[in-house]
C-alpha cells in the first residue's frame, strides 16, 4: 500500500478530492443522500490552514479527512449524520474509507501537541506520524485490539445483552485486550468476568476494523467447558443459550463482524 502524502498545508493538498469531514462522531454528507462532499466546499468547513489528512482514493480521486470543531455548522445542501448509520450506505469502498478517515482525523486532532513537552507537532512526510520537533517524540494512529467470542454448547449458542445496547440487542461477548495479555487470555478472562463460564477449543473467525473510536475486532468461536451463567450485572445484563427452533432476539446486522459471526454459527446449521 502506498504511503499517504503529507497534506499538512493547503498547497500540498490535491485538488478535486473527496472530503471526509467529521463533527465528533458525525460525517458530513449530501442532504439528499449519503454522498461525500468535494473539495469545492472546503473553504466552508474550516480555516484555510487546516491540516487535512490523505486517507486513500475513491473513484480515482484523493480522499481527505479532518475533524471539525464541535459547533461546526454544515454548509447549505449538507447535513451531519452519525458515522455508524451512514457507513453501510456509502458507495463502496467509501464506507471502509470512512472508518479509516475517522480514526486518522481523530488521531490528528488529539495529537496537535507533544504529550511529552507540549510543543506543536509536525506531520512526517509519507507516513502517518506526528513528530515533535523539540524532543523527537513520535505519535502514530492508535489501534485498540478487542476480542469477540461466540460460545457454543452442543447445538446452542450463547448470546448476551450489553447494558449499553439499544433496542434490546443481543450479541457475542466482547472486550478489550489488556496490557500484557494475549488474545486467548483476553477471551478466557472476559468470559469468566461477564458470564461466569469457562471455555476451550478457541477458533479464529475473522477480524474487522471498527472505528468506534479506534478498535480492531478479532472474532473467535469457543466451546463451552463448564460453569453456570452468572452475568456480571454491570456490562452484561442478560445472557441466554439459544438452540435449534428457539426464536432469536435482535442481533447485530451483517455490516459488523458480530452479525457475521452469529449468522455463520446459527443453531441447527
Amino acid at each position: 500500500m502506498s504511503l499517504p502524502p503529507d497534506t499538512s498545508s493547503p498547497s500540498s493538498a490535491p485538488a478535486g478530492a473527496y472530503l471526509f469531514a467529521f463533527r465528533r462522531g458525525e460525517l458530513l454528507v449530501r442532504e439528499d443522500g449519503p454522498v461525500l462532499p468535494l473539495d469545492d466546499i472546503r473553504h466552508h468547513l474550516a480555516d484555510p490552514e487546516a491540516a487535512w489528512q490523505a486517507v486513500g482514493t475513491h473513484r480515482g480521486q484523493a480522499c481527505l479527512a479532518l475533524a471539525l470543531d464541535r459547533d461546526s455548522a454544515p454548509p447549505p445542501g449538507y447535513v451531519f449524520r452519525r458515522l455508524r448509520e451512514v457507513m453501510g450506505e456509502l458507495e463502496a469502498p467509501a464506507g471502509v474509507l470512512a472508518g479509516r478517515a475517522f480514526q486518522v482525523a481523530e488521531w490528528a486532532r488529539t495529537h496537535r501537541y507533544c504529550g511529552v513537552c507540549a510543543t506543536p507537532t509536525e506531520r512526517v512526510a509519507n507516513e502517518f506520524c506526528l513528530k515533535c520537533p523539540n524532543c523527537g517524540h513520535s505519535n502514530y494512529p492508535r489501534i485498540s485490539p478487542a476480542m469477540m467470542v461466540l460460545i457454543k454448547k452442543g447445538d446452542s449458542i450463547l448470546l448476551a445483552r450489553n447494558a449499553n445496547f439499544a433496542a434490546a440487542r443481543y450479541s457475542a461477548l466482547a472486550g478489550f485486550v489488556e496490557a500484557g495479555e494475549s488474545l486467548e487470555e483476553t477471551v478466557h478472562r472476559e468470559v469468566q468476568e461477564e458470564v461466569g463460564l469457562r471455555v476451550h477449543q478457541l477458533r479464529y473467525f475473522q477480524s474487522q476494523s471498527w472505528p468506534f473510536p479506534h478498535s480492531l475486532m478479532l472474532a473467535f468461536t469457543a466451546e463451552y467447558l463448564d460453569g453456570e451463567i452468572q452475568v456480571d450485572g454491570t456490562e452484561i445484563v442478560d445472557a441466554r443459550w439459544f438452540g435449534p427452533g428457539d426464536p432469536l432476539p435482535n442481533i447485530p446486522p451483517t455490516d459488523s463482524v458480530a452479525g457475521l459471526l452469529i449468522r455463520a454459527n446459527l443453531p441447527g446449521r
